[in-house]
C-alpha cells in the first residue's frame, strides 16, 4: 500500500530521503524447496514529512504479513539479555514496582524482557503478534496475549485486566504503521501515574552514520524527538524524558506519561537543542545521506570483486533484518558471499531473502574459515567477535561495511 499522506500529522508535503529500489520482506527467509517460487518485492524508500520532520517508509506492507509468524528471537543476543535485565532492574526500583503493580510489553517476543518481571513476582503480560513467537514465551513462563497492539486492543485488555502501571515497547514502535492508534493504546492502558517506555533505533544515528541497512518494511518509521513531542500531545501524553543508548548503532529511550503527571526534564530540552542544531527541520540536513549509502555499496561491490579475484573466500555473519537491506541494495556482487553464519536454529537451513546465500550454525565460521567473514550484524560487533575469538585467531578477518568499510 503507497502512502502520499504523513502518518502521523497527515500532511501532503514529503520530500524523498533515500531509494533502496525493491527489496523483499527482510525476516522472509526462504526455503531450498521454495526458490521455484516467485518472491514478492516491494519498493523501499524513506521521505521525511516536511511539516512535523518525521521520516517514514511511503509503501506498506500489512503488519499480518510480517509479523504472524517470525523468525526474530530476542534471546539468541546476550547483549539483548543483558540488556533487558538491567532496564528492567531500574525500572522495578525506579517506578517502584511490586507484587501490586501490573507491567505491560508490547511486542514481547520470546519473553526476554518480562521474565525477569515474573522472576521478581511482579504481574506483567505481552503483547506479541507473532503465534509462533507467543508460544515461546508461554513455554518460558511469560504469559502472552497474541494480538496487534492498538487502542482498540488496549481498551478491551484494560476492561479485563485493569490499566498498567508501566508500559514497555522495545523496538516496536516503529513497526505500527497507524502511529496515531499506536500511542491512542498506550494512553487507554495507562495509569494515571503510569510511566510509556519506549525504545528505537535514533533517527540522528541512522542520518550521520548513515545506518541504511536499518531501513526495511518492519520499520515503517525513523524517528528522532523533534516529530514525537506533538504527536504525543495529540494523544494526551508529555514526553517527560529521553535518553541516549548506544545498543542498535544508536537508539533512543523515551519516557512518557499523562500530560502534567511528571516534571519534564532538562533532557527533553537538551535534546530538542540539539537536533535544532544539526538542522533537522530542514531538507538539506537529509541530502546528502543518500550520496552516502551509494558510497558505501560501490567500496563494498569493489571489496568483493577484489576478493574474488585474488582467490580469497568471503562469508557474512548475521541472518538479519539489516543485512537482507545492505545485501539486496549490493544486488549480483552479494551471491558471490559462501554463506552466513547465524546463531539462530530458526534460520538454518534456509536462505537469505533475494539473493538466496545459504544460512549456517555460527560454528561453521570456524569450521570453514573463510578469509572474511562480512560482519552484518555490525550493531553487536564486539559481542560477535568474542563469540568467535577462534576464527580470528586462525587469521579470519571481519569486514565491517559502515559507515566505511574497514576490517578487524
Amino acid at each position: 500500500m503507497a502512502n502520499t499522506c504523513c502518518r502521523s500529522c497527515g500532511s501532503s508535503h514529503l520530500e524523498l530521503v533515500i531509494d533502496l529500489g525493491l527489496q523483499p520482506l527482510a525476516n522472509n527467509l526462504l526455503k531450498p524447496e521454495d526458490l521455484h517460487k516467485t518472491e514478492p518485492k516491494f519498493p523501499l524508500d524513506v521521505y521525511v514529512c516536511t511539516e512535523c520532520w518525521l521520516m517514514q517508509i511511503t509503501h506498506i506492507v500489512p503488519p499480518v504479513t510480517l509479523f504472524s509468524d517470525y523468525v526474530y528471537f530476542s534471546s539468541f543476543s546476550d547483549q539483548m539479555l543483558r540488556h533487558a535485565r538491567t532496564a528492567a532492574v531500574r525500572y522495578m526500583d525506579e517506578k517502584p514496582l511490586d507484587s501490586s503493580s501490573f507491567v505491560i510489553e508490547v511486542a514481547s517476543n520470546d519473553g526476554y524482557l518480562l521474565k525477569n518481571f515474573v522472576q521478581a513476582s511482579v504481574p506483567c503480560l505481552g503483547f506479541e503478534p507473532a503465534a509462533n513467537i507467543a508460544e515461546v514465551a508461554r513455554a518460558n513462563g511469560v504469559e502472552t496475549h497474541c494480538e496487534f497492539f492498538g487502542e482498540s486492543s488496549a481498551t478491551a485488555l484494560k476492561a479485563q485486566r485493569g490499566a498498567a502501571d508501566l508500559i514497555l515497547g522495545n523496538n516496536v514502535f516503529a513497526h505500527a504503521p497507524d502511529t496515531n492508534d499506536f500511542v491512542a493504546g498506550l494512553r487507554s492502558l495507562l495509569k494515571p501515574d503510569g510511566w510509556v517506555v519506549l525504545e528505537f533505533p535514533y533517527g540522528i544515528e541512522m542520518i550521520e552514520k548513515v545506518e541504511f541497512d536499518t531501513i526495511y518494511h518492519e520499520h515503517v518509521f525513523y524517528f528522532t524527538l523533534t516529530p514525537l513531542l506533538p504527536l504525543f500531545a495529540r494523544h494526551g501524553l508529555d514526553i517527560f524524558h529521553v535518553e541516549h543508548l548506544s545498543i542498535h548503532g544508536g537508539s533512543l529511550r523515551l519516557f512518557a506519561c499523562h500530560q502534567g503527571a511528571e516534571a519534564l526534564r532538562e533532557s527533553v530540552k537538551s535534546t530538542l537543542t540539539d537536533e535544532a542544531t544539526r538542522g533537522v527541520t530542514s531538507t538539506e540536513y537529509y541530502q546528502r545521506f543518500s550520496e552516502r549509502a551509494e558510497q558505501v555499496k560501490a567500496d563494498l561491490i569493489a571489496f568483493l570483486a577484489e576478493q574474488k579475484a585474488v582467490g580469497k573466500t568471503v562469508a557474512a555473519y548475521g541472518a538479519s533484518a539489516k543485512g537482507s537491506t545492505l545485501l539486496n541494495y549490493v544486488g549480483d556482487a552479494a551471491r558471490s558471499l559462501e554463506f552466513i553464519a547465524d546463531r539462530s536454529t530458526y534460520k538454518h537451513g534456509k536462505l537469505s531473502p533475494g539473493v538466496h546465500v545459504p544460512i549456517v550454525p555460527a560454528e561453521e565460521l570456524a569450521e570453514r574459515a573463510p578469509d572474511f567473514a562480512l560482519l552484518l550484524v555490525w550493531n553487536f560487533a564486539e559481542e560477535v567477535m568474542a563469540q568467535q575469538h577462534a576464527y580470528r585467531v586462525a587469521g579470519g578477518k571481519f569486514a565491517i561495511p559502515l559507515p566505511v568499510l574497514r576490517i578487524a
